[in-house]
């Protein structure tokens, strides 16, 4: 293909050239350069599959060449943090959250994607995912990262909360760092292990990889965590990084309360009584009675298609501006009066009266 003899800065210029934006007016570069190759645009970071491989019954690890402005947003990756994947299903645009397992550093981006039931894009990615097909990205962002200041470093993961953790593995690894690091990590059966092969190898290298099965007793230590487990891996950690299910992460939590940590499941919320207040989304001339529901789905109810993408607090993506009124977050209980602020409207619910731009 013509733009795959292009390399990335010279494709940067051609979209740049004064030429170029004369010839294309009015429409605009990327209209056109789209055409020939979807990720050929600088209006959005994307990035192009170029590997897919199925590691377990229950996931897909896809590799993905970002475009220039990718690359560049990229750069400021920290081992933990994760990115927003957006891809089109039935010609509407999905975004959801996902951890890159790559090293900081690395030009390629890896993403290994638990499939999740009713998930529609795990499902789609899972399902369709080849090479060629286009992605949009987003800058790394998240708070749970690396600090390697600790000399004896305890890493923790259950399910697809491997994906952080062993970015933060290899992290440290190609830092070449001294200390003890130990790697426990908990899956439903051997099966169910995203990267084995890879961890065996780590094991054979010096370090410590413990693998716990919660269906069976067939791994180095049995069911769920534990203090024993922790102390078996690494007595006295400077530093503990812990993510997967919520009741891993409180688990560890309970046992190191100083553990840095992240859960990638949505928080299990009944809706309270409703307020009786008026939710008015103000771009949409939509009007709706609050019943007690994240904002987020009071606007799907009322037949908005809002963009959001983790759905529970960590990736921003479906953050608006509250214009008025009181509102309260469900993950940390605070209560905000605040007048034009912006907040996440999958785990916000009105206390009252409430204006949205939406």
């Amino acid at each position: 293909m013509f733009t795959e003899m292009l390399s990335p800065r010279l494709r940067e210029r051609v979209l740049e050239s004064s030429l170029m934006k004369v010839l294309t007016w009015p429409q605009g570069v990327d209209s056109y350069t789209e055409v020939v190759d979807p990720a050929w645009t600088l209006k959005e970071g994307r990035a192009t599959v170029t590997t897919v491989r199925w590691q377990t019954p229950r996931s897909v690890t896809i590799t993905l060449r970002p475009n220039e402005l990718g690359a560049q947003s990229f750069r400021s990756f920290r081992a933990g943090q994760h990115i927003n994947v957006g891809v089109e299903i039935d010609g509407r645009r999905h975004t959801r959250c996902y951890s890159p397992t790559v090293a900081e550093g690395a030009e390629a981006i890896e993403l290994t994607i638990g499939l999740h039931d009713g998930g529609l894009v795990s499902q789609h990615l899972y399902q369709h995912a080849r090479p060629g097909m286009v992605v949009a990205i987003s800058a790394p962002a998240g708070d749970f990262v690396l600090d390697t200041a600790g000399a004896r470093i305890l890493l923790v993961s259950g399910g697809s909360g491997i994906t952080p953790v062993l970015s933060m593995l290899r992290t440290l690894r190609a830092a070449g760092h001294t200390g003890e690091v130990a790697f426990v990590h908990y899956a439903r059966t051997s099966e169910d292990v995203c990267y084995a092969h890879e961890l065996r190898e780590l094991a054979a290298q010096g370090v410590r990889v413990l693998l716990s099965y919660t269906r069976d007793d067939s791994g180095d230590l049995t069911g769920h965590v534990s203090a024993e487990h922790l102390a078996t891996a690494l007595t006295d950690p400077d530093a503990v990084y812990v993510c997967g299910p919520a009741a891993l992460v409180d688990a560890v939590r309970e046992i190191h309360p100083e553990a840095r940590s992240e859960s990638f499941v949505a928080p299990t919320y009944t809706p309270g009584e409703a307020s009786g207040g008026l939710v008015s989304f103000a771009d949409s001339d939509k009007f709706v009675s609050d019943d007690g529901k994240t904002l987020l789905e009071q606007a799907e109810n009322a037949g908005l298609k809002p963009e959001f993408g983790c759905r529970m607090g960590i990736c921003h993506g479906c953050t608006r501006l509250k214009t008025s009124g009181i509102v309260r977050n469900i993950n940390s209980g605070a209560v905000s009066s605040a007048e034009e602020e912006e907040i996440q409207i999958c785990v916000t619910v009105p206390c009252g009266d409430v204006v949205v731009d939406l």
